[in-house]
């Protein structure tokens, strides 16, 4: 099991995402309206946001699936048994997916770019940006990739261990 303090930095992180969500998700909203409307405190003034409605849509629901994610990921360690250089790799591993998977689908939401492929592939915008954006998702794609398989391996153990207990 992870200890109590990173279970709930992990929780505490998935509010952090849940934050950028919400942030993103107004942007989202001005975006697709053309101007920040918020009757009867402020309308109808006009804004010109950058990048694409798709762009927007997956830079709002990365915050709340990282997030919710995370929060689930908190509690479903009460039931993982790992070592202390395992239970390491499965915090700091969950936090770089979170992040660098939600940080970057923002910036190609502003930047317009996709950062899918490095020079840009077929895509538009500007190519540093978007090799930045690649090279930024890196870190997600291997600690996805690290964080489930000792997730998994985990439960398995703490499955193990429960023997023949019902």
């Amino acid at each position: 099991m992870l200890s109590e303090k990173r279970r709930t930095l992990l929780a505490l992180n998935g509010v952090g995402l849940l934050f950028s969500a919400v942030a993103s998700g107004w942007i989202y909203f001005f975006f697709l309206l053309g101007a920040i409307d918020l009757w009867p405190i402020v309308t109808d003034v006009p804004v010109s946001i950058p990048g694409d409605r798709r762009a927007w849509n997956m830079a709002h629901l990365e915050g709340i699936t990282n997030g919710t994610l995370f929060i689930a990921i908190a509690f479903a360690t009460r039931f993982v048994r790992l070592g202390a250089r395992g239970q390491s790799w499965l915090f700091w591993s969950t936090l770089a997916f979170g992040w660098f998977f939600t940080l970057p689908a923002i910036a190609n939401a502003i930047f317009g770019t996709r950062g899918l492929e490095f020079g840009g592939g077929p895509f538009p915008g500007d190519v540093l940006i978007n090799n930045l954006i690649f090279l930024s998702g890196w870190p997600a794609v291997i600690g996805v990739h690290i964080s489930f398989g000792l997730l998994f391996w985990g439960m398995w153990q703490h499955y193990r261990h429960l023997g023949n207990s019902a």
